[in-house]
């Protein structure tokens, strides 16, 4: 029987890994979905997996870049989740999930922020790009 433990084991941990990703970049084009409905299917389509893609991407860098500065949270999170008689990595998923899902949420929006600027500059070479985005970058430093 130790095979099928390990093998449950296994589909736990791969549900944890790429499961939790999927499910707050879901839950982040929904919130997306609440300010601005899309227009087509396609739309949402694109929207939808853009979300996730930054979820499982940028979520998990956020949540260590949060653990390197509050570690505290995380211990206080697997200690309260440990009194409540869970799991003490539910208490990780409490603090972890909700930072997965605000990674996704801008993601359409810078997406079509880049698409827009390109669009815009439709016919240019890469080097006529860069100059841009240089250009850009100096008025950005000028205001502040």
């Amino acid at each position: 029987m130790p095979a099928i433990e390990t093998t449950t084991a296994g589909v736990g941990a791969l549900y944890k890994i790429v499961g939790v990703p999927v499910l707050a970049g879901a839950a982040a084009s929904a919130v997306t979905f609440m300010f601005m409905w899309p227009r087509t299917r396609r739309e949402a389509f694109i929207r939808f997996t853009c979300s996730i893609a930054t979820s499982a991407l940028l979520g998990p860098l956020l949540v260590a870049a949060l653990h390197s500065w509050w570690p505290t949270l995380f211990d206080s999170a697997r200690f309260m989740s440990a009194a409540n008689g869970a799991d003490p990595g539910l208490g990780m998923l409490a603090v972890a999930t909700p930072i997965m899902v605000l990674a996704g949420v801008p993601a359409w929006w810078i997406l079509g922020g880049i698409v827009l600027w390109l669009e815009r500059r439709r016919g240019k070479d890469i080097g006529e790009l860069a100059q841009d985005a240089a250009q850009i970058v100096k008025d950005v430093r000028g205001g502040l």
